[in-house]
């Protein structure tokens, strides 16, 4: 096995053992808390951009199943991992994860000490990285090590809703996605679906409940959504700083002075649409990234477990008066979602559609279809 060297902005270094492919990449690394779901995690486009560590130590040991893709591709800049399965066993596996990132082109380092490297970024914050990998590398020194650096320090994730736009590379087609027949009843319901990075399974538990999904484009105007007559919008998950879509932003606060068609929104959506009312977002130290983090219903004061994937936060304190705080992050307090008073809209900053788990907030998509159903009376 080959050796690869993981180098982050801060100058420091870990060697390890190259997996997936070989050559050199540059991200934003990250650490996400999950015992399972890997899969799900390397092809959710919300992770464009990133060097993903997963903290949990043995990653590959049920190989890959494409039925559980979130999109058709990985999204990931790279991969580190302690411990790489060879020989995964699983009745639904269809390869290994190394061949995986093979066939994907996701360079990744595995046989570092992960527990370091995650303490390092929650105490210093996410920070930028490379890793290096190849038959004739060698611990970067010297003149070439600032050289690096100064290429490590300056990447930066930009146009990241336009750049994992799925239907550029098929994620529409049934390959491996959708195994639920939409409904075609009379009175099923029609979802536009906004694709901002959208995960599969987010279309999956909307067509579970008998709805009509028509996914579009990011940039898809508000006029042209009206005129489609839907009986809900979803705003889906994606990738990067919420604030730079502006152009989006601009269209979803039309949808919302319109103000007839119920709104849901998870992550990138809950931001975007709390930016289209007001409110501010910034972002956090090293991110809410995992299958682990409690938030407090405050409504009803119960305690769920959540999946997150996200890096930037809506700011509780810039929330207008027309905003209702729903759900708080019981880790550090963040918003966690909003309901809106004035219009038929809420949204959460974590995944409900989560696949593998938690499924604890599942019903969320439940109450959108009643929302729905109170517009139409």
């Amino acid at each position: 096995m080959s050796r690869a060297y993981l180098i982050l902005a801060d100058g420091s270094v870990f060697e390890g053992q190259s997996i997936g492919a070989a050559g050199k990449t540059t991200g934003e690394t990250v650490f996400t808390t999950g015992m399972t779901g890997y899969i799900e995690t390397l092809t959710d486009p919300s992770y464009y951009g990133q060097i993903v560590t997963q903290t949990f130590p043995l990653i590959g040991n049920y190989g890959v199943e494409p039925p559980d893709f979130e999109s058709c591709k990985s999204h990931v800049r790279g991969y580190i991992v302690r411990e790489l399965c060879g020989q995964p066993s699983n009745f639904r596996c269809e390869g290994s994860l190394d061949s995986f990132l093979k066939e994907q082109g996701i360079i990744g380092i595995s046989g570092i000490d992960t527990r370091a490297l995650t303490k390092k970024l929650r105490e210093a914050g996410v920070m930028n990285g490379m890793i290096l990998s190849g038959d004739k590398i060698s611990e970067p020194a010297g003149k070439e090590k600032e050289r690096l650096l100064e290429e490590i320090r300056s990447f930066k994730i930009e146009n990241a809703v336009a750049s994992v736009q799925q239907d550029k590379f098929g994620i529409r087609n049934a390959e491996f996605r959708i195994r639920n027949k939409a409904s075609t009843a009379a009175d099923s319901k029609k979802i536009v679906l906004f694709d901002f990075g959208a995960k599969a399974n987010i279309q999956r538990e909307l067509e579970k409940r008998g709805c009509q999904v028509t996914v579009v484009p990011y940039d898809t105007t508000a006029e042209k959504v009206i005129s489609m007559n839907p009986d809900g919008i979803m705003l889906s998950n994606g990738p990067g700083d919420p604030a730079e879509n502006t152009g989006v932003i601009s269209e979803i606060k039309k949808l919302c002075e319109y103000g007839k068609i119920p709104v849901f929104g998870i992550c990138l959506g809950h931001q975007m649409l709390s930016l289209a009312r007001g409110a501010k977002t910034s972002k956090l130290k090293y991110g809410h990234r995992g299958g682990n983090h409690p938030c407090k219903d405050l409504k009803t004061g119960r305690v769920y477990i959540t999946s997150q994937n996200h890096g930037y936060a809506v700011e509780t304190s810039s929330l207008p008066d027309n905003a209702e705080l729903s759900f708080i992050n019981l880790n550090d307090s963040t918003c966690e979602g909003i309901t809106w008073k004035d219009i038929p809209a809420f949204s959460v900053q974590f995944h409900p559609e989560a696949c593998g788990g938690p499924h604890d907030t599942n019903f969320l998509f439940d109450r959108f279809m009643k929302l729905m159903e109170r517009q139409e009376k």
